[in-house]
């Protein structure tokens, strides 16, 4: 299929997950930039910029005069790790009242990121010292600490995107069942099969309990660093259904190539492989409007 085509099929798409800065890691571009791209090339409707470090609503209100000149809606959040004060009620708060939208539990704090992903090995090292604390969603007596349960509350009043990050998928379950006994209505994992390490059948559950399960173009994409099969992608999307399915770029590195690239090359991959347009489109559209709000 051709560029032309795939971006047809592409049109109005929404990333809920690009790395644009700034950063402690390196970055292509600034989140105008990355949505300016994404505006002009695929008519893209919304973009959530993401940092490991920082609650990028504030990056976004500084930038609002430029992000004006753009017709790509951009939304921030909030990631729970150390550097934010970990499991911080006050900071998801204040985050999200100021018109954030997503709040991802820990991802570099979190134990699984730690035990089995250090800095390195297609994760970006940081262009300044940084230091990392593990933060654990459950006490010692296995039971969710009160903060998260906080978290959780704010989550449900603002009506925010809430994403697993990168925890066990034990404390992904746990997690999830939390949110669906409040009623949350919009619930999230990322990259699955990268560092989470949850199979299929788990991923299936966390669907019975409500949540989506997205999947990252940036491993996918031949001319990224990872460059995973297309078809691996494609066997997981038939398996867990493209209704409860979201392609998210994850781009914005410096060393990869833009998400719009990405996204062009690893869509035309799934539509060779005989993925219908239409489940592309309510996967890169439909959905990550939904989880939103959007819609």
């Amino acid at each position: 299929m051709t560029d032309t085509a795939v971006a047809r099929a592409l049109h109005g798409l929404v990333d809920l997950h690009c790395h644009s800065g700034p950063s402690p890691f390196p970055r292509r571009f600034d989140h105008v930039e990355a949505a300016r791209d994404g505006a002009e090339r695929l008519g893209m409707r919304a973009m959530v910029a993401k940092s490991h470090h920082h609650n990028t609503v504030m990056d976004l209100l500084a930038m609002s005069g430029r992000l004006a000149e753009v017709s790509t809606e951009v939304f921030g959040g909030i990631a729970l790790n150390s550097m934010v004060g970990g499991l911080n009620p006050h900071a998801v708060r204040m985050s999200l009242y100021m018109g954030g939208r997503v709040v991802w539990f820990p991802t570099i704090s979190s134990g699984r990121h730690i035990d089995c992903h250090p800095e390195g090995d297609h994760f970006p090292t940081a262009t300044v010292p940084l230091t990392v604390d593990r933060i654990d969603i459950a006490g010692a007596d296995g039971e969710l600490k009160p903060e998260v349960h906080e978290i959780l509350d704010i989550i449900d009043e603002t009506g925010a995107l809430m994403s697993a990050g990168h925890l066990h998928p034990d404390s992904i379950r746990q997690l999830f069942e939390a949110g669906r006994a409040r009623g949350l209505r919009r619930m999230i994992i990322s990259h699955p099969n990268f560092v989470i390490g949850a199979e299929p059948e788990q991923c299936l559950e966390y669907v019975r309990l409500g949540a989506f399960i997205e999947h990252e173009i940036v491993m996918y994409d031949p001319e990224a660093a990872m460059r995973w099969d297309p078809r691996s992608l494609l066997e997981w999307i038939e398996r867990i259904g493209p209704e409860h399915t979201v392609l998210a770029s994850d781009m914005g590195q410096h060393n990869n190539p833009p998400p719009v690239d990405g996204f062009l090359r690893v869509a035309g991959a799934l539509l060779d492989l005989g993925l219908p347009e239409k489940d592309l489109r309510r996967m890169v559209r439909d959905n990550p409007s939904y989880l939103l709000g959007l819609d």
